[in-house]
């Protein structure tokens, strides 16, 4: 169990607020401050208590170079437009010429450092650079579950010279993957989806370990009917993956676990929206098409699957779902989980980017029990992995 920074007694001190403010920014502007928004309450709350509080993240990938094009002053307001209060810019990483500004300024205060990745020493994970960081504050506090797969000085390396405590977002986050996998509702349903298995393979042993259900979907699930010997035509497959398939289909045969794989596909010869499609068996994929998505016959399969279970996790799209009429698979699955969970008959918890952009498209994502944009940390989560950034909030 971490430790909540309500639980703190946090007041007219300063605290180091580790945030994820690297959201989607292109053209001079952001089109989703969702991960913004979702950190306001763990702000105010801090603020309501007179506290001083130093915000600190990274943007972008400038690998411990300075990048004008990726100062966290492109964010400033954006962040006083969620949470419409003023905040001071702290523009370098001179640490000492930070403290000082900090020190002189009133209870309450709030500030935003510079990109912590403008210093190579941040994801070296510096015992330095962690101990420069812990200087600007009484108290840390980690509200990024989505960086916390990762040892860096601002997620695992500041831990170890100041009190660490939980922010609402991360203990948001916890929960529900809590209820997902590590004490769910059974029977469990797991879909996998995505391109490749090659990226997936932890996943698909841990959640073989501990589903009733796994369900493959997308072009991944090609490798899999190769691997039983069905024909997939002109499909996106992974040919070195084959054998490891097969590996994979016969050691979920020894466990509590049933595989799911496609029973019809939709096919065509090209993926855009004005291509003549086919709905065939997987017993007869034309060798000049192209799996695309499930067919009816396997979405009626996954809905009695959900309709059986009581907790569903989903990562990856179940077929070509950013051109339409590739999308009707992954949206019908999507609507009929929504309709479970709003009928309170399902747990629902989704992640991963694909998986994301896929639920919001079908406008599914706010209607299931929750949606994790934690990305790469998610999907080390799905591996059954420790996070480092976690670990160092724990009791």
């Amino acid at each position: 169990m971490v430790k909540k920074i309500q639980e703190a007694n946090v007041k007219k001190q300063t605290v180091v607020l580790r945030l994820d403010l690297n959201i989607p920014y292109s053209n001079g502007k952001s089109d989703d401050i969702s991960r913004i928004e979702k950190s306001k309450e763990t702000i105010i709350f801090l603020i309501k208590n007179a506290n001083k509080v130093v915000i600190i993240s990274h943007f972008g990938r400038p690998d411990g170079k300075i990048n004008e094009d990726l100062s966290l002053k492109i964010l400033l307001k954006y962040l006083k437009e969620a949470l419409g209060i003023n905040i001071i810019f702290l523009p370098s990483l001179e640490i000492d010429i930070c403290k000082k500004e900090i020190d002189n300024a009133p209870f309450p205060s709030v500030f935003l450092l510079e990109n912590l990745r403008f210093s190579r020493l941040e994801e070296d994970n510096s015992p330095d650079f962690s101990f420069k960081l812990a200087s600007l504050g009484d108290i840390y506090c980690n509200d990024a579950f989505s960086v916390s797969h990762r040892a860096h000085a601002s997620t695992q390396g500041i831990t170890k010279y100041l009190p660490s405590f939980a922010g609402f977002l991360m203990q948001t986050e916890l929960k529900a993957l809590s209820l997902a996998l590590d004490q769910p509702l059974k029977p469990v349903a797991a879909i996998v989806g995505g391109s490749k298995i090659s990226t997936k393979i932890e996943i698909l042993d841990n959640l073989s370990n501990k589903v009733d259900f796994l369900i493959i979907g997308g072009a991944m699930a090609n490798t899999f009917l190769s691997a039983k010997g069905y024909g997939i035509g002109n499909s996106l497959t992974e040919e070195r993956m084959i054998e490891t398939a097969e590996g994979i289909i016969q050691e979920i045969k020894s466990k509590k676990c049933e595989l799911v794989l496609p029973l019809d596909i939709v096919c065509a010869n090209s993926l855009n929206k004005t291509t003549k499609t086919h709905t065939c068996s997987i017993d007869y994929c034309p060798k000049d098409q192209m799996i695309l998505d499930i067919g009816p016959l396997t979405q009626k399969k996954l809905m009695d699957i959900i309709d059986k279970s009581k907790t569903l996790i989903w990562n990856g799209p179940l077929g070509a779902f950013e051109t339409s009429p590739f999308d009707h698979g992954t949206n019908n699955i999507a609507k009929h989980a929504v309709n479970r969970t709003f009928e309170g008959q399902l747990i629902s918890v989704a992640g991963g980017g694909d998986t994301v952009s896929a639920l919001k498209k079908s406008a599914s994502a706010s209607k299931f029990t929750y949606v994790s944009t934690a990305g790469g940390a998610f999907l080390e989560w799905l591996e059954g992995k420790s996070l480092p950034g976690v670990e160092s909030l724990k009791l």
